[in-house]
């Protein structure tokens, strides 16, 4: 399965490459630097997604290694009023964001006299509003060159007329300053137009040690957001976590308040965003996470690993990774009937273990 992406977007000076040097584990991954575009060609992170799963399986089948499933982040340079006409580097900025499946906002809600806000005050809502509506204008762009267009296929293809009543409802809600994402429209009619604003949304409020602790800060971001999901952070305290042994970044989260690194946070929520969930195999060799979208089936999951696999599928032994771990192993898991024989119509569940029988 193709790779998706998060593309990470903000106005310039948010803290958008801070996280995104922490989120690469790598201080030098982009340069940091505190003028407009200093991010230009985007760079791209991959993010392992927590699973403590793992460990557990490869405790029990004496692993040599352990593979998680992963995220793949793409810093895209920043954006200001105007990129919809080709301001700054407008142009571009919209193309890498088209690519990506996902977009993650980083909101600035810090105050710091040394990091110039390029709108002039701090104002998640309004920087929030500032970029929606670059997408936006974008959108409208797209759906004003395409519905012309789509009437006319429809004139003469009757199946071409659920896509023109898709983009007209979406212009619709563009119109009213909405994004196709938080309207919840139907995105399957619209998948041919490539609409910025009909990716998933991820908010980062990129906050100071002070909101991170405040309940009804974050209750009004979460609210500014809805109905995206927020991951609250301090970006310059998770690039510190990146450098930091397991234990230390510990003890620093729990003195800021906190469970989980926000990077954590945000390769969970940013792998459920785009629709993904995990099967585990095992062995002396590896204990593996490998990524398939929800409503998989198992021959489908089975090509992940390798296309021979899909062709030549003939049963998958399947134990859910709780049972298995009750069980205290694999020869008790199938005496106690734990262990199932799963066909070629099996929809995989997030956690699986698995082994495929396939012949080629």
């Amino acid at each position: 399965m193709a790779s998706l992406t998060i593309g990470i977007v903000g106005l310039p000076n948010v803290g958008k490459s801070t996280l995104f040097n922490a989120l690469t584990k790598n201080p030098d991954a982009a340069l940091a630097a505190n003028y407009p575009f200093a991010t230009i060609e985007p760079n791209t992170g991959v993010v392992a997604v927590p699973d403590e799963r793992l460990p557990r399986l490869a405790d029990m089948f004496g692993s040599e290694r352990i593979l998680p499933a992963t995220v793949t982040f793409v810093d895209i340079a920043g954006i200001v009023r105007g990129a919809s006409e080709g301001q700054g580097l407008g142009n571009k900025f919209l193309s890498h964001v088209r690519e990506s499946d996902a977009i993650c906002q980083v909101l600035r809600a810090f105050s710091d006299p040394d990091v110039v806000h390029v709108e002039g005050r701090v104002s998640p809502a309004d920087d929030m509003e500032t970029i929606n509506t670059e997408l936006i204008l974008a959108d409208l762009q797209t759906l004003d060159k395409a519905i012309p267009r789509l009437e006319k296929e429809a004139r003469n293809d009757k199946s071409r007329a659920p896509v023109l009543a898709a983009a007209v409802a979406a212009r619709d809600v563009l119109d009213a300053g909405d994004t196709v994402f938080a309207a919840g429209l139907d995105r399957e009619p619209l998948r041919e137009l490539f609409l910025l604003t009909a990716k998933p949304f991820i908010y980062v409020i990129n906050a100071d040690e002070d909101e991170l602790t405040d309940d009804d800060f974050r209750a009004r971001m979460r609210e500014l957001v809805a109905p995206a999901e927020a991951v609250f952070l301090d970006a310059k305290v998770e690039s510190e976590l990146a450098e930091l042994p397991e234990e230390d970044a510990l003890e620093l989260l729990e003195s800021v308040g906190q469970t989980e690194s926000g990077i954590h946070a945000l390769a969970r929520v940013g792998f459920a965003t785009l629709g993904l969930q995990t099967y585990l195999t095992a062995g002396p060799k590896e204990s593996r996470a490998w990524t398939i979208p929800v409503g998989a089936t198992a021959p489908e999951a089975a090509g992940v690993i390798h296309t021979d696999f899909q062709k030549g599928f003939i049963k998958a032994e399947v134990v859910a990774f709780g049972e298995l771990m009750e069980q205290g192993g694999m020869t008790s898991a199938k005496a106690a009937g734990k262990v199932r024989m799963e066909g070629k119509d099996y929809i995989m569940a997030d956690g699986d273990v698995v082994e495929f029988r396939f012949n080629v």
